[in-house]
């Protein structure tokens, strides 16, 4: 369907069919801007300094002591 069809479709409804035509246009606008945002990939470095391990988190665990 081309712009001018939709158009003149649209134009040929009752105002409150009019009305209800602008809020589901409003709603996809909305819903396309808030699935664009989601998509983003997070940036190289964006935790830095978030995530912290602990001194001894290479040490061989005292669990294993008789395998070692």
């Amino acid at each position: 369907m081309t712009d001018a069809q939709l158009f003149t479709q649209i134009s040929s409804l009752p105002s409150d069919l009019k009305k209800e035509v602008a809020d589901f246009v409003a709603l996809l606008k909305q819903k396309k801007s808030i699935s664009s945002k989601r998509k983003t990939s997070p940036k190289f470095g964006s935790l830095k300094g978030k995530i912290h391990l602990s001194a001894d988190f290479d040490d061989p665990l005292d669990d294993f002591k008789d395998y070692m």
